[in-house]
């Protein structure tokens, strides 16, 4: 039996969702991706994602943990699988993407390691956006500038800048984003303020096994 002052059932129902989208409008929503949309050189229309986890993780000052155990070991697997420091592998993924792996860039870069479309062909990566693959091609492709250029700053400056800018300038191209990406880069990856043009070699890597995995530390 109703009461002299029940409501009636649809306008209860009425009320609660007039309640409800008014905390809707109140309680912020999860911070969505960033999307911006660019325009390429080639006139295609190039879309940016990146929410804000992402950006503070690309943007930090010093070397993160990765999202997760998974990625950890897909970098340490692919990296000395190339003979190279798993350590140095995580700072170019830092800065290449904040470990997105829908990562876009205005260029057209794509993945965890940010690999150009044309790039991406040469290695034979089909889906760049899936980490595995990318990060495959991308520490292959790593393997292969350090095996032409023999040192890690001028690796990572064909890395961004490209081998034939690398080549054509005989050492780190003086480019701005260049210069601070090859900075950063080395910075994260040794710990310190490393300078944008470092003529000392890579420091030895020494590794120790435990278990099925292998650690390996920078020596300076």
């Amino acid at each position: 039996m109703r009461g002299p002052y029940a409501i009636p059932r649809a306008r209860a129902w009425s009320s609660l969702l007039a309640v409800g989208l008014l905390m809707g409008l109140l309680v912020p929503a999860a911070a969505p991706a960033r999307v911006e949309v660019h325009r390429a050189d080639s006139g295609r229309r190039v879309i940016t994602n990146e929410n804000d986890v992402q950006r503070a993780r690309r943007l930090a000052p010093r070397l993160v943990e990765p999202p997760s155990e998974e990625v950890v070991d897909l970098i340490d697997r692919h990296a000395l699988a190339e003979r190279l420091d798993p350590v140095l592998v995580r700072a170019l993924v830092q800065v290449e993407s904040g470990y997105n792996p829908a990562a876009l860039s205005n260029k057209g870069a794509m993945g965890l390691m940010q690999l150009m479309p044309e790039t991406a062909r040469d290695l034979a990566v089909g889906r760049p956006f899936e980490p595995e693959e990318n990060v495959r091609g991308g520490t292959t492709y790593l393997r292969s500038l350090l095996d032409r250029f023999g040192r890690v700053e001028l690796a990572l400056a064909a890395y961004n800048a490209g081998p034939s800018a690398v080549a054509q300038y005989g050492g780190i191209p003086p480019f701005p984003e260049t210069v601070e990406y090859v900075r950063r880069v080395l910075s994260l990856w040794r710990g310190d303020a490393a300078p944008a043009v470092d003529p000392l070699p890579a420091p030895p890597v020494h590794w120790r096994r435990d278990g099925p995995r292998i650690h390996l530390t920078n020596v300076q």
